[in-house]
């Protein structure tokens, strides 16, 4: 089956992909492509949608990189293809060849560029790497290498969307108190529960570090079983386990 690849016009110059589950040798849950190592699917079945996924990018697997993702705001600089996965959340990368890549179920993939300067970024952005800083230092790690803010480009590829993201008051709470402002990403749910919105809030951190162009490819991963990998959803369902979405840029 082909897969299906998504991409954005802001990242035109370089090769990348926001991945869906289509396309992929997994079965029962994880029907699909899912590449994620850390759950119980097949590792081999794993390795080959992995493979599938680098050929698309134009590169061998060994030259895929990835990091342990912790939910943190940790980024490391990759200067040549390595198996080796650290715990962090974000990857920059001016090293030709090398193809950065995050896996997601519901948090923002982010996928950076700065073509002039050579330098690319990926990251895995969920509401706690995203709050503690993770898109602003993956910009900074950026910045280090060569890129100038003004040139970055960024994109959050498929996500959770504010309808399906219901949270408690004490998780609202927690935003407000830092910025008064992030009360603007909440909206009223049922009761004392809170609709938020992730990828706004993306956004809104990308255009606070200078990045003038940022998008969200407009995609939620709960609301379209058929194509995207879903945490809560799985939870929703009561499934087993559930599979992990990839995204990838390539230098």
């Amino acid at each position: 089956m082909t897969l299906d690849i998504i991409k954005d016009d802001l990242l035109a110059n370089v090769t990348h992909g926001f991945f869906t589950r289509k396309g992929g040798a997994s079965s029962g849950v994880f029907a699909g492509l899912n590449c994620g190592f850390g759950s119980s699917d097949q590792h081999d079945i794993v390795a080959i949608n992995r493979s599938r996924v680098a050929e698309a990018m134009g590169g061998a697997s060994t030259d895929m990189v990835g990091v342990h993702q912790i939910h943190s705001a940790d980024v490391v600089t990759v200067t040549s293809p390595t198996s080796d996965k650290p715990k962090a959340d974000a990857m920059v990368t001016a090293t030709a060849g090398i193809t950065l890549s995050v896996l997601t179920a519901d948090c923002q993939p982010v996928l950076f560029d700065d073509t002039s300067a050579g330098v690319i970024g990926a990251a895995h952005a969920g509401w706690q790497g995203a709050l503690d800083g993770v898109l602003e230092n993956t910009i900074d790690a950026m910045v280090t290498l060569g890129a100038q803010r003004d040139n970055i480009v960024a994109v959050i590829g498929p996500c959770i969307s504010q309808r399906a993201y219901e949270v408690g008051p004490e998780f609202a709470e927690r935003f407000i108190d830092m910025d008064r402002d992030n009360a603007r990403f909440f909206a009223q749910g049922d009761g004392d529960r809170m609709q938020f919105d992730l990828p706004a809030f993306g956004l809104a951190r990308l255009r606070g570090a200078g990045i003038k162009d940022a998008a969200w490819t407009r995609h939620c991963t709960y609301a379209d079983p058929s194509r995207f990998y879903s945490y809560r959803r799985s939870l929703h369902d009561e499934d087993v386990d559930y599979g992990r979405l990839i995204a990838a840029i390539h230098l």
